[in-house]
């Protein structure tokens, strides 16, 4: 009995001691809110760098709406004047926390306030956005892709005066980033319809919609989707990362918008594994 008493006791101050080391581990940050004053007859509109993603506010005594069009504007007013302080929360695409303490005031000293992100900043606000990579990311890694001067020819498709190539293969984290380049020779503009990405088998049979995986790109880089006469463009796709068996081959597919310069670059495995590692 003593024995088995003298367990619980050991275990016990063994588990306050894990407990307690895991605490030091931790550090407590506080993040301190924006002021930000709304009225009721004015907008304020508030300018972040990246796309918002969410918008909580404190009570309904708020009204807060994306801009028209873009994605990184949050229009701000007060739904009825002189209510009492409040707050906002923003999170967007790179991950970060804006937060705020709402004041009504009938003449707010700034209409147009823009959020920069600041080199010197101590700490940033930041939130752990899902598990897929974040906006900032992949847009940083997908500049890098598309300024880096190694080049690949081997993978291309020409019709017409067009011509598609996979001029580099790039891989960061759990992301694999495609540059691809479309030449039009031709004195007529190429307008793109859709670049797709699909996975099918090697063998040479009618195949189906069913025999066809489709990979949805979590982000594309420079993608205007008009390449003018005797022009060049280059994009940058990001894949979740992926391998293929010895049977599957990717399939890239550029279609023209009302137009029959229809291009396909045909990706195997061996392309992919030597994919380029950008940090």
């Amino acid at each position: 009995m003593k024995y088995t008493k003298l367990k619980r006791i050991i275990a016990i101050l063994f588990f306050a001691i894990i407990t307690e080391a895991s605490a030091q581990n931790a550090q407590l940050f506080i993040i301190e809110p924006f002021p930000l004053e709304i009225t009721y007859n004015k907008t304020v509109n508030l300018i972040f760098p990246f796309q918002i993603k969410s918008v909580d506010k404190g009570s309904r005594s708020i009204l807060a709406q994306k801009a028209k069009g873009v994605e990184n504007i949050l229009q701000v007013k007060a739904a009825e004047a002189g209510f009492q302080q409040t707050n906002l929360t923003v999170i967007t695409a790179d991950g970060k926390l804006y937060s705020f303490v709402v004041d009504y005031s009938a003449e707010p000293s700034q209409l147009n306030i823009e959020l920069i992100k600041s080199p010197n900043a101590s700490r940033s606000a930041e939130a752990l956005l899902e598990k897929e990579p974040n906006e900032a990311f992949l847009k940083e890694i997908s500049q890098r892709a598309l300024s880096d001067r190694s080049v690949l020819r081997k993978v291309k498709d020409t019709a017409y005066k067009t011509r598609l190539t996979l001029s580099g293969l790039y891989v960061n984290s759990d992301v694999i980033f495609f540059r691809l380049k479309i030449e039009n020779r031709s004195n007529i503009s190429y307008q793109i319809e859709s670049i797709r990405f699909f996975i099918s088998d090697k063998k040479r049979v009618k195949r189906t919609a069913a025999q066809q995986a489709e990979i949805i790109p979590l982000y594309a880089h420079e993608n205007t989707g008009l390449i003018q006469a005797n022009g060049t463009g280059e994009i940058v796709f990001a894949l979740p990362k992926f391998t293929l068996p010895d049977a599957e081959q990717l399939h890239i597919e550029l279609m023209e918008k009302n137009g029959g310069r229809q291009l396909r670059l045909l990706v195997q495995n061996k392309n992919i594994i030597r994919a380029k590692q950008l940090q």
